[in-house]
């Protein structure tokens, strides 16, 4: 297979973006520069506010923003985009065709992903937006797989994780976090998605348990198998 170029549009959130760069080189199986991906990112941190036009269509629209960073990553040489931004793929259709590239599903992969870990009851920890948009939980049944979602309560506190603390680089201790996995056993799934990019720095600094499934992670390593990569065993 011929090997391809990644282009990652990124800024959404922009330490996402530097961390899905470090997990596609250490997933990776090469042994010296030449066997890694070829990868370009845009860390464009123009791209508004996902989250804020899912609930109010009046404030900015990310999609057209993120159609000309895949066109530009295209014309420098990208043949595949990622998007490290769960929230983002809400808008994926659109996005998929305005680009004249294709797409990697981040969310499906991720559901996929689960179901091939034999899960039946995952848990969705994601941006407001994400949640109301039901792209997680359409995907996850979709697989046959039972979608669990936090209480109002606690969606306020994630994203709280989210805006508040990693976001405003302030980092999240085992004690702020241990809220949201009690919730969550609490509520008998078997796993549970980080399904915010934001989460996985969480889990990269609190290195989190095997129950949950690491969407930034997921997408890394879906992008380097569609590059013509291997994964390190």
């Amino acid at each position: 297979m011929k090997k391809q170029t990644l282009g990652i549009i990124g800024g959404v959130g922009p330490l996402a973006t530097m961390f899905i760069g470090e997990m596609i080189v250490r997933r990776t199986k090469a042994q010296k520069d030449q066997e890694h991906l070829h990868t370009i990112i845009d860390n464009d941190t123009n791209i508004p506010d996902r989250t804020a036009f899912i609930l109010d269509n009046t404030k900015d629209n990310p999609v057209p923003v993120i159609i000309e960073d895949a066109k530009k990553l295209a014309a420098v040489g990208a043949d595949i985009i990622a998007i490290p931004c769960n929230t983002a793929h809400t808008f994926y259709h659109e996005i998929e065709e305005g680009s004249p590239i294709p797409v990697l599903h981040m969310i499906r992969e991720t559901a996929k992903r689960a179901a091939d870990l034999g899960a039946k009851r995952v848990g969705i920890l994601a941006t407001t937006g994400t949640l109301t948009s039901r792209m997680y939980q359409e995907a996850l049944e979709e697989f046959g797989i039972t979608p669990v979602v936090p209480d109002n309560e606690m969606r306020s506190y994630v994203m709280t994780i989210i805006y508040d603390y990693v976001k405003a680089g302030k980092d999240v201790t085992l004690e702020d976090w241990q809220p949201i996995e009690e919730a969550m056993l609490a509520l008998n799934c078997d796993r549970i998605v980080l399904g915010c990019t934001e989460l996985s720095i969480v889990n990269r600094d609190l290195k989190l348990s095997d129950i949950y499934i690491d969407s930034l992670i997921v997408l890394a390593e879906c992008a380097i198998l569609a590059c013509g990569y291997e994964l390190v065993d």
